[in-house]
């Protein structure tokens, strides 16, 4: 058998072994960062912040949730945006209120900050 017959027979067998893995466990696939939707019971619009409406900054600004299992809001991370917009985002997501569930999650959000006159 060549080295590269057996290269190819055991990457194979590798992901065999992973796909397996993956789907006699789902719940640790979950548990490793994957979103899950949760219902929001309540939210908060952000302000848009007034030094953003002279300058005239749009835009949006995208956050990772984590949502502990009571429904709060646990901890939030940029993902995008422009700075000035970015704290009115967090403190409105900070506020709002998902449904309970069994274990922490994890979501997206995105905010789109528009200039009205």
């Amino acid at each position: 058998m060549s080295l590269r017959a057996i290269r190819m027979w055991l990457g194979g067998a590798l992901l065999a072994v992973l796909a397996t893995t993956v789907v006699s466990h789902p719940s640790q696939a979950l548990a490793q960062g994957e979103s899950v939707a949760r219902k929001i019971k309540s939210k908060v619009a952000p302000t848009y912040p007034e030094i953003a409406r002279r300058m005239a900054i749009y835009g949006k600004v995208k956050l990772a949730l984590v949502i502990s299992p009571n429904g709060t809001v646990k901890d939030a991370k940029v993902i995008g945006g422009h700075p000035i917009l970015v704290n009115a985002a967090m403190d409105a997501v900070k506020k709002w209120k998902y449904e309970p569930g069994p274990s922490e999650t994890s979501s997206t959000v995105e905010f789109t900050f528009e200039v009205q006159q």
